[in-house]
């Protein structure tokens, strides 16, 4: 199979793909994830990435991509991760945005942790006790119900099928995203008009 070697230099991940892969879904196989919801950010896409090598082994600019930069600036070598795709061989390295926003939420996190912690540790010990069966109370409760409610086949199905229909659901939505010009080739429709790069112009 046709493998490409792709590195994320800013995380320090890097990673086998197949050719074909998008750059968004391979960067998420490597565990690297880039928000990209352009439904809820007034239509524009927030997956850019750098390419700092191997430009030559992704897609051509897609009309998605030109629209958005001509509208709002280009980063020198930025490509959108959901419309470029790797379509031969080779090795790729891209530099990927700090997850600030990210960062901020892990450390709220974990300052609500640290505060439910000092807030157990200062109750006074009958208040613990009771705080901890309650909640194994209310934990084996539950557990006795679904064991009553559910027998093991009906739930295995149950899973199954809400398994088969949240992959089907998924690949419905990133197939809906996907470019227009890579869906027409792959129905043989032609490649279409291309535009090359240089007619995007960088933004320092």
């Amino acid at each position: 199979m046709s493998e490409v070697i792709l590195k994320i230099e800013s995380e320090g991940r890097e990673g086998v793909l197949a050719v074909g892969s998008y750059l968004i879904d391979a960067a998420g196989r490597l565990g690297s994830r880039i928000d990209d919801d352009p439904a809820t950010n007034d239509g524009v896409h927030t997956c850019g990435v750098v390419v700092e090598s191997g430009a030559d082994v992704l897609s051509e600019l897609t009309e998605t991509e030109r629209e958005q930069f001509e509208k709002h600036g280009r980063k020198p070598n930025e490509r959108l991760a959901c419309q470029a795709k790797f379509i031969k061989p080779g090795e790729v390295t891209i530099m990927t945005e700090d997850k600030k926003t990210s960062k901020k939420e892990e450390e709220s996190e974990s300052d609500q942790k640290e505060r439910l912690r000092k807030e157990f540790e200062e109750m006074p010990l009958e208040k613990k006790i009771a705080s901890l069966v309650q909640f194994e109370v209310i934990a084996f409760g539950e557990t006795i119900k679904f064991i009553l409610d559910s027998p093991y086949k009906v739930v295995d199905k149950v899973m199954d099928v809400m398994a088969e229909f949240g992959l089907k659901k998924d690949e419905e939505a990133k197939k809906a995203n996907r470019p227009k010009e890579h869906q027409d080739k792959a129905e043989g429709n032609g490649a279409g008009a291309k535009q090359s790069e240089q007619d995007i112009p960088a933004v320092g």
